[in-house]
């Protein structure tokens, strides 16, 4: 079950910006479980990562920082951008 886990930066980035997930969610017009979901690894729809991406003040062009295209983490847990 784990193996289906998509690792990305929502997390980190929500939390840089000192947003609760309640907060991500108003702003994307998501539920706030639906954040606790993407930043738990689960995966979720391109409009999806689209809203969240706009939510955070970044363009579509920066999607490689939130959701990297490989599954893999754009950045190592812990480093800050």
């Amino acid at each position: 079950m784990d193996t289906d886990k998509v690792k990305n930066n929502v997390k980190r980035l929500r939390e840089q910006r000192l947003l609760s997930k309640a907060e991500l969610a108003r702003k994307a017009g998501l539920s706030a479980l639906t954040i606790d979901r993407v930043e738990s690894g689960m995966p979720c729809r391109m409009d999806t990562k689209r809203k969240i991406i706009l939510a955070l003040g970044l363009t579509v062009e920066d999607r490689d920082q939130v959701f990297d295209a490989d599954g893999e983490q754009a950045a190592p847990e812990g480093t800050e951008a």
